[in-house]
């Protein structure tokens, strides 16, 4: 967003987490036929205070957002894993 790739947020009381989105960028990626396409990538950065949580509940939290970003259809359907 605003033109960041991708940049890590500050916690600040009475927040538990906050999370940082970058911009979606066009990235080289290897596919499963050892071939290089351009897919488009977005950084995520979760910021946790651990007083409040624990960081698998972070990053728990941080794979449910990747597979709604990834399939967006399973948030109609309600296919969360």
């Amino acid at each position: 967003m605003y033109g960041i790739d991708r940049f890590r947020a500050i916690v600040n009381p009475p927040q538990s987490a906050i999370l940082a989105c970058g911009r979606i960028i066009q990235t080289p990626v290897g596919t499963a036929e050892k071939t290089v396409v351009l897919r488009p990538v977005m950084n995520l950065t979760l910021t946790v205070d651990h007083r409040c949580l624990d960081g698998i509940q972070g990053a728990q939290f941080l794979n449910l957002i990747k597979q709604m970003i990834e399939n967006p259809i399973s948030c109609i359907e309600g296919r969360h894993e």
